[in-house]
C-alpha cells in the first residue's frame, strides 16, 4: 500500500534484520520507559545525552539510512524551529535588571536619585579632634588612626554572569529561554523517535506478547490481561486494513475528476460526509469479517486456541 508505506513514522522494518530486532521486547520497552520517563525531571545536560544516545543507538544498530534519513530529517527539522523559537521568545519574567555592583562603591560618583553629602565644617570639627586626641590610646603613647574606606578597586573583581546572553536589535537570548527551548525541543526528539525505534525495530506480535508478559501479575487483581493482549493484537492488525480503505476511496474520487470549484461548499461537504459514510461502512464490513473468520476457525475464547507468535527469551 502507497499511503503505509508513505508513513514516515511507525514502520516495522522486516529486512534487514538488526541486533535490535533479536532483542527481547520486555527489555527494548524498559529501554523505551527509561527514555521516556527520565527526561521529565532532568536537566538539560542529561536531555543532550539522550538525544546523542538515541543517534548513536540509531548509526550501530545497523539501520539502513534510507529509512532513518527520512524519518529523522523531518524531526530534526521540526526540533530546530522549536528550539529558535523559543529561544527568541520572551522569557516572562517582568524584572528589571538592576547592576551587581552596589552604587555606593560606583566610580562614576554618587547614585542617581541620592543627594549629596554636605562638606564638613572644619571650625567644627577642629575641637572634636581635639577631644578625641586625648583618650585611652594617647595616654599608652600610641595614636589612634581610623582605617580607610574600602573602594571599588581593592574589592574582588565581579563573577561573569550574565543573565542575558544575546541581544540585537529585537531578539534577546536570556538563560531561561535557552534553557527552556533545549528542553523542550529534546524533549520533543526524544519522545517521538525513541518510540519510533522501538516500533522501527519490534514486530506488533512481539509487542503484544511483552506487554501480556509484563501485565501477569495483574492477574491476581482479576484484571483480563489475556483479553487485552488479543484486543491489542487485533488493533494493531487493524491499522493497515483503515488506511487500505482510505486510500482505495481517494483513488475513487481522484478517478472521477470532480470539479470542486463548481459544487460549491454545500455540495463538497455532502460530498465528504457521503465518503466518510461509505468509509465507516467499509471498516465495519472488515471488522464483521474478521470477526467470522476467528469463530470459524474456533476462536471462542482468548485462553483456548492461541497461537504463540514468539518466544519470550532472555538472552545476554
Amino acid at each position: 500500500m502507497d499511503i503505509l508505506r508513505a508513513l514516515p513514522l511507525g514502520l516495522y522494518l522486516e529486512q534487514p534484520i538488526t541486533w535490535l530486532h533479536r532483542l527481547d521486547p520486555r527489555v527494548k520497552l524498559f529501554w523505551l520507559m527509561g527514555f521516556l520517563l527520565t527526561p521529565l525531571l532532568a536537566n538539560s545536560l542529561w536531555r543532550i545525552v539522550l538525544v546523542a544516545l538515541l543517534i548513536l543507538l540509531t548509526f550501530v544498530g545497523r539501520i539502513p539510512l534510507r529509512v532513518w534519513r527520512q524519518q529523522m530529517g523531518w524531526l530534526m527539522t521540526l526540533c530546530s524551529l522549536l528550539f529558535v523559537m523559543t529561544a527568541l521568545a520572551p522569557d516572562g519574567l517582568l524584572v528589571e535588571h538592576q547592576p551587581r555592583q552596589p552604587a555606593s562603591l560606583s566610580l562614576d560618583g554618587p547614585a542617581p536619585g541620592s543627594s549629596p553629602s554636605p562638606a564638613p565644617d572644619s571650625s567644627a570639627q577642629a575641637p572634636a579632634a581635639g577631644l578625641d586626641s586625648v583618650g585611652p590610646d594617647s595616654a599608652e603613647g600610641g595614636s589612634s588612626q581610623t582605617p580607610a574606606p574600602e573602594t571599588a578597586s581593592s574589592l574582588p573583581p565581579a563573577s561573569t554572569y550574565k543573565y542575558i546572553l544575546f541581544e540585537q536589535g529585537p531578539f534577546t537570548i536570556t538563560r531561561r529561554t535557552l534553557d527552556l527551548s533545549i528542553r523542550v525541543s529534546t524533549l520533543i526528539f526524544t519522545l517521538i523517535y525513541s518510540t519510533n525505534l522501538y516500533l522501527l525495530t519490534t514486530a506488533p506480535e512481539e509487542i503484544t506478547a511483552g506487554l501480556e508478559d509484563l501485565m501477569l501479575p495483574l492477574r491476581y487483581l482479576k484484571l483480563p490481561v489475556t483479553e487485552i493482549a488479543l484486543t491489542l493484537t487485533l488493533a494493531l492488525r487493524y491499522i493497515p486494513l483503515v488506511l487500505e480503505e482510505i486510500q482505495n476511496l481517494g483513488r475513487s474520487i481522484w478517478t472521477r475528476a470532480i470539479d470542486w470549484k463548481k459544487l460549491g461548499i454545500k455540495r463538497s461537504i455532502r460530498v465528504w460526509l457521503t465518503v466518510a459514510e461509505r468509509l465507516i461502512e467499509n471498516l465495519l464490513l472488515r471488522a464483521s469479517q474478521a470477526a467470522n473468520a476467528m469463530q470459524v476457525r474456533g476462536f471462542t475464547s482468548p485462553d483456548r486456541h492461541r497461537v504463540q507468535w514468539h518466544d519470550l527469551r532472555l538472552k545476554k
